[in-house]
């Protein structure tokens, strides 16, 4: 075990000193954030580049009205054959409150393993909270997917193999491809000939009323201390929903209830994590609850780390790609 999983509990954990200024956010009256437009810096797409740039990528609209949209990424080499590229359709971090699919961190990050797992990557830039308060994104999640379907952009027409597709998310989005994925599993014979194989849950955010193991050993934690988590469930969760509500709480019995539309139409879902994210002890949890639903689920948990560790250190990201990789191949196999 890493030392950090041997560590006990601090006998007097302190507290994150302002989650307001650790997250560079100000409340305002009515409601909305003041966010530092600094905080993330955006990168612009790419659709016709230097030819040296392996992957294109550009911007499309889903909703005009919610301003939602998409940044595709398309490898530049082609198959050589009949082949099509899989589709990823791909939800970013940023606790439900921060960050878009332009936000260079995310950028990187789609652009590379569109190229690693020889993908087309479709990453859905939704509505933030608290403007917009959960079940915002997931209605905004199910859209890109139904948009997905029936759109004829050209690159995913002519390129994303539409029976070889995978939801995924990291953190909040993590959050957010999970329930996106149990909304649309009710639906699953509506999108067809589109065929979804599996979820991708990628260091997934979730949490509950009652603090656990892995939260109050990490209550100092640098990059995601719980007190910063608790801020970003507040702004988020509908007013007056407890941390046990379903989009926290997967593992409640309303939440496991859900699950089995997952075990329904057997999809495969991945949960990734590490032992140096708070986050860890849900994670586990959530893979058990599946478990015992039936769910074909299965979990690549590494020891050490922290949250977000594949988004800032390269050889993180490829070891993680290596891992979607053999998942991706073993769901494809699977006859559904």
């Amino acid at each position: 075990m890493s030392d950090q999983t041997k560590a006990a509990p601090s006998s007097n954990p302190t507290v994150v000193d302002d989650p307001y200024k650790r997250l560079e956010i100000t409340l305002n009256p009515n409601g909305s954030l003041t966010r530092n437009p600094n905080r993330f810096p955006s990168t612009s797409a790419t659709p016709d580049p230097d030819p040296t740039v392996p992957v294109l990528s550009k911007d499309v609209i889903i909703n005009q009205t919610t301003h939602t949209w998409a940044r595709v990424f398309l490898p530049r080499q082609k198959p050589l054959d009949t082949n099509k590229f899989p589709l990823i359709v791909y939800y970013h971090a940023g606790g439900f409150i921060h960050c878009s699919a332009a936000s260079t961190i995310f950028h990187v990050f789609c652009s590379n393993m569109a190229l690693e797992l020889q993908a087309i990557v479709v990453s859905v830039d939704y509505r933030l909270a608290p403007e917009h308060r959960l079940p915002a994104a997931y209605d905004d999640a199910i859209e890109a997917l139904l948009w997905i379907k029936t759109t004829q952009e050209e690159w995913l027409a002519q390129y994303a193999n539409f029976t070889t597709c995978f939801v995924m998310g990291s953190s909040s989005g993590g959050n957010i491809a999970y329930h996106a994925g149990i909304r649309v599993a009710e639906e699953a014979d509506g999108l067809r000939p589109w065929k979804i194989r599996g979820l991708i849950l990628h260091q997934p955010f979730f949490g509950g009323s009652v603090k656990v193991e892995s939260e109050l050993r990490l209550v100092n934690d640098p990059v995601l201390p719980p007190g910063v988590g608790d801020l970003m469930w507040e702004l988020a969760l509908p007013i007056g929903a407890d941390r046990d509500h379903e989009y926290c709480n997967p593992t409640t019995t309303k939440g496991t209830n859900l699950m089995e539309k997952l075990a329904a139409v057997g999809w495969k879902v991945l949960v990734t994590g590490c032992d140096g994210d708070p986050l860890i002890d849900r994670q586990v949890e959530l893979v058990k609850s599946m478990e015992e639903k039936g769910v074909k689920v299965v979990s690549h948990f590494r020891m050490g780390d922290h949250h977000g560790v594949d988004f800032m250190q390269p050889d993180k990201a490829n070891a993680l790609f290596l891992v979607l990789k053999d998942f991706i191949a073993s769901a494809t196999s699977v006859t559904l």
